[in-house]
């Protein structure tokens, strides 16, 4: 037993382990919450927008388009639309808007004039020119079997220099009769339709380019062939289905 009073006794403290305090929020997660919400909300304005112009981009596109029809037929007086199928033959496109046609198929115009009589096919094409993708329309008379008139439906070409597809008028006279005449079995093109240098033109399914414009020039003819060769051996057999228009 000590013999040292209870007085004298030393305390010895306990630490007692306080809990660490919550670390403060990193300023980096709250800047990716804000950024969350900012980019929802900008989603649901992107969406509300399409949704809310949807319709008017549609009508607006489907005026361009008929326009262009009536451009390049110019004896139009009305338009249905068609569609080649891929196994061959063709189809009315009846309620499809701005829906998607299956893989393969090609969509076409028939015009027809004040009597309702088949004045003419157009259809559109596309080709790389020299800035981006040339979109055209052009007119397909049965009659001659050629392509009798082309408009621009969509390019982003050097202005003054490939804009001239659409105001020069010798080459715009190369689409007076353009012949796109099919081979006897009725399989493809007889013959190519392409562009050739200015001044090098000495077939009727040639080209004959704008001087300082060959490369648009050349996509114009690419997306004349390409198109033609997919559609005119469909279409060319099935034309008395088109009919008449009363």
């Amino acid at each position: 037993m000590s013999d040292q009073p209870a007085s004298d006794k030393k305390v010895i403290p306990i630490a007692v382990a306080q809990p660490e305090p919550a670390p403060p929020a990193s300023p980096t997660a709250a800047m990716i919450r804000t950024l969350g919400l900012v980019s929802a909300i900008c989603g649901l304005i992107i969406v509300g927008a399409y949704e809310g112009t949807y319709d008017a981009v549609a009508a607006n596109k489907k005026i361009a388009t008929e326009r262009a029809v009536f451009k390049v037929i110019p004896a139009a007086k009305s338009i249905a639309e068609y569609v080649a199928l891929p196994a061959g033959g063709i189809e009315p496109r009846v309620g499809a808007g701005d829906t998607a046609n299956a893989p393969g198929a090609v969509k076409f115009f028939a015009a027809y004039d004040a009597a309702g009589k088949l004045a003419g096919i157009a259809a559109e094409g596309g080709a790389k020119g020299y800035a981006d993708t040339v979109r055209i329309m052009f007119g397909y008379s049965p009659d001659c079997q050629c392509v009798v008139g082309i408009g621009v439906v969509n390019m982003r070409e050097t202005p003054g220099i490939g804009d001239k597809i659409i105001t020069d008028k010798e080459f715009l006279a190369n689409f007076n009769a353009l012949d796109v005449k099919l081979k006897g079995d009725l399989s493809a093109l007889a013959n190519e339709v392409k562009a050739v240098k200015h001044g090098a033109k000495t077939s009727p399914w040639q080209i004959d380019a704008i001087a300082g414009a060959t490369i648009t020039s050349r996509a114009v003819g690419k997306a004349i062939n390409d198109t033609a060769q997919a559609l005119l051996p469909r279409l060319v057999p099935n034309l008395e289905k088109l009919g008449s228009k009363s």
